[in-house]
């Protein structure tokens, strides 16, 4: 009697994609974990991912930092001292740019399934797929 009422209450929760993929043929279902894994692999369909090597600046802003950077190097000569000063500033400038990006794509990544509980199965594959890429590109760095 339990295990009934746990169907009804899992049926309740179902949205429409979920309906969907139980309505199609047997076997046109994700039946297995390895099917389901390999299913994870396709690459979403809508906005592209970033790469694993994607730019991490806009063009102009690299280029920016390396120019400070290369003049932080020159500046080592006259000044030792406030040259490793200001690359530590520089530093710790790219890291907090960084950080702020990655913030910012993850809140859009959560953006994507953290509506409540009405969200599809397909919607949940897509966010796993586009966090797999976001995970690459930090794993990348």
């Amino acid at each position: 009697m339990e295990d009934e009422e746990k169907v009804e209450q899992d049926e309740e929760k179902m949205t429409a994609a979920d309906q969907e993929q139980l309505d199609q043929e047997p076997a046109e279902r994700v039946t297995s974990t390895r099917e389901l894994a390999k299913d994870l692999e396709r690459k979403p369909s809508g906005k592209a991912d970033h790469p694993a090597n994607a730019a991490l600046f806009p063009e102009n802003e690299s280029r920016d930092f390396h120019k400070r950077w290369t003049d932080i190097q020159t500046a080592f000569v006259d000044e030792p001292r406030q040259a490793v000063e200001r690359a530590d500033e520089l530093v710790a400038e790219v890291i907090k740019r960084l950080a702020d990006s990655f913030a910012r794509e993850r809140s859009q990544l959560e953006g994507q399934w953290g509506r409540g509980d009405n969200v599809s199965t397909e919607d949940l594959r897509v966010a796993l797929q586009r966090y797999r890429a976001f995970f690459d590109r930090l794993l990348n760095i």
